[in-house]
């Protein structure tokens, strides 16, 4: 498989929930290995706002005609949600 094989695969969690679908892989040149998956169009019941995030390589369990992923959080939290506490603790 190659790694240009893994861009617009759909991504799955452990439990059947959709994801979304890798954007983009980036490698470590370093250790010849891939390093994380970004994945876009993502599911927004687990990503607020479906903004692209990445996973790291080491949560991808299988893959085959898709990705299935044997860690992920029940909810991202993004910047924006995390500024937003900040600024309600502040007042």
């Amino acid at each position: 498989m190659e790694v240009t094989d893994f861009v617009n695969m759909p991504v799955y969690t452990n439990r059947g929930k959709y994801v979304g679908e890798v954007k983009e892989v980036l490698v470590d040149t370093e250790g010849c290995k891939i390093d994380k998956l970004i994945i876009t169009d993502t599911n927004r019941e687990i990503v607020p706002g479906g903004t692209d995030i990445g996973v790291p390589y080491r949560w991808v369990s299988a893959v085959g005609d898709i990705i299935i992923l044997s860690y992920m959080p029940e909810r991202v939290e993004t910047p924006a949600e995390r500024s937003e506490e900040t600024e309600e603790e502040k007042k």
